[in-house]
């Protein structure tokens, strides 16, 4: 079938999958590093409560055959490992079908790991890259022609992607209609990157056009994508410079790099390629094959579609298991006032009115005003991200926090390592406590007077002092008290 390939975005996959890889990695990597503290069997939420609690179908993985932190690592690492094996081009050495097996491979991997990650694991960018990682194993490789089918479910989902964080600004907050939210966003979004300062503090007027070129590209660009040439790729070029925008104003996990690749899939390289090496034709299996995914994703879409045209539109949901086909969307409400969850610890044996207090410092998150937010994307900072929404409201801390602060009791060094400043090295504090803090970004005059990138308040009690029990060869000296959430 002639109209089957598109010849000329041989360069187009390849540059997509390329990049698609290098986010893979990141997320492996992110998984590797982090997941004793947070999934492990001593974790905050043990992954084997989880698999006995909830039956197979509603979350299938690899997982549920066995789980060990052995087993974790070994996919964790294996990811990474495949990860690598793609960016350096081993599908395109493999025949078709082993190509195929190969890309199938990471987005098994992964899929398992979602799987049991709970709260951790709940943000949309998880579905974004298991819905993508889908796609991209049937876009072919090596001396195949990229399907024309393929290339556009990958500009539907590119649409989706968009349209739904378009549609969800103009229903949920006020501010993007009045075109006022970025006058706080920069200062209030979960991870503040180290220019997010200088964006804050860009003339409001330029904040006006920001929100205003965000509208545009999110709601009248992405049905360009389905223009002819050379319109889709223009329209595809500016969502790369959109995305890259973000990238220089914050911290997003891989939402921006991954958007960014499915924009670059869209995108007709040929006048700068020039004409595409010989390609032979595809078997008739994957003709088949093909057709096949393209009609069940296009059944899958009906639910995701209908979301879009919904006056209560949701975010980030998935509709099957297998995350296949999903909604997106960010940002429906921005924070006016940018709250902090401080977690402190003290040495002393009893609390009292003059103890001293160490704070814990975090990796991503605001904590010391001196410090200036640091780039981090595309890996994710997963505890970092949580205590965002912990202090937006104590409900989304509430199966977690409790098992942090007990672990910061023991001194647990998986959990330790997920910080950047540990305040006690050589044994674990008696007590520990939260407070929520105002934090604003400082002005130019008050940087240069104090140093310092933000200025914190303090706002409230967030978790009262809780106490560990006293090791058994000081029982007799004092009296302990076992920690309390």
């Amino acid at each position: 079938m002639e109209w089957f390939t598109a010849d000329g975005y041989w360069l187009s996959r390849l540059i997509f999958q390329r990049a698609l890889a290098v986010v893979y990695l990141a997320a492996f990597l992110s998984a590797a590093l982090q997941f004793r503290a947070l999934i492990g069997e001593r974790g905050m939420l043990p992954a084997p409560e989880l698999l006995r609690r909830t039956p197979w179908r509603a979350a299938p993985g690899l997982f549920r055959l066995h789980y060990s932190d052995r087993l974790f690592a070994a996919v964790a690492w294996g990811g990474c490992a495949v990860s690598v094996a793609l960016i350096a081009g081993l599908d395109g050495l493999l025949p078709l079908w082993g190509g195929m097996l190969l890309w199938a491979l990471p987005w098994a991997l992964y899929l398992s790991i979602v799987q049991v990650g709970q709260v951790w694991y709940g943000f949309g960018w998880e579905s974004l890259l298991l819905e993508t990682g889908f796609l991209a194993i049937f876009l072919g490789t090596g001396d195949t022609a990229a399907p024309v089918l393929v290339l556009w479910l990958l500009r539907w989902l590119l649409f989706r992607v968009e349209y739904g964080a378009g549609l969800i600004k103009m229903r949920g907050d006020a501010c993007w209609r009045r075109l006022t939210c970025l006058d706080f966003h920069h200062e209030t979004q979960p991870m503040p990157g180290p220019l997010s300062w200088f964006f804050h503090h860009l003339p409001r007027p330029v904040h006006r056009v920001e929100v205003a070129a965000n509208h545009v590209t999110q709601l009248l660009v992405p049905f360009l994508l389905f223009t002819p040439q050379p319109v889709a790729s223009a329209a595809a070029g500016l969502m790369v410079l959109t995305q890259l925008w973000l990238v220089l104003s914050g911290n997003f996990a891989w939402l921006n790099w991954l958007t960014i690749a499915l924009a670059l899939s869209v995108i007709d390289w040929t006048p700068l390629a020039g004409p595409p090496p010989a390609r032979t034709a595809p078997p008739l299996w994957y003709e088949v094959v093909v057709i096949a995914v393209t009609a069940l994703v296009l059944v899958l879409s009906y639910r995701p579609a209908r979301n879009l045209l919904s006056r209560r539109q949701a975010m980030n949901r998935s509709y099957d298991p297998l995350h296949l086909v999903n909604t997106y969307g960010a940002f429906g409400s921005v924070s006016r006032m940018r709250l902090e969850v401080v977690v402190e610890g003290s040495a002393d044996p009893v609390v009292r009115e003059g103890s001293k207090w160490r704070e814990y410092g975090f990796r991503g998150k605001p904590g010391d005003p001196r410090r200036l937010p640091r780039p981090f994307a595309p890996y994710h900072l997963r505890l970092d991200w949580m205590m965002w929404f912990a202090a937006l409201s104590p409900a989304y801390a509430r199966s977690w926090f409790g098992p942090f602060v007990d672990r910061l009791l023991e001194g647990d060094r998986d959990t330790l390592r997920l910080l950047a400043h540990n305040p006690f090295p050589d044994a674990p504090p008696r007590h520990v406590r939260a407070r929520v803090f105002h934090y604003r970004f400082t002005g130019l005059r008050e940087l240069r007077a104090t140093g310092c990138w933000w200025h914190r308040t303090y706002v409230r009690e967030f978790l009262r002092p809780v106490s560990r029990p006293l090791p058994p060869e000081r029982e007799g000296g004092e009296t302990g008290r076992g920690a309390r959430r």
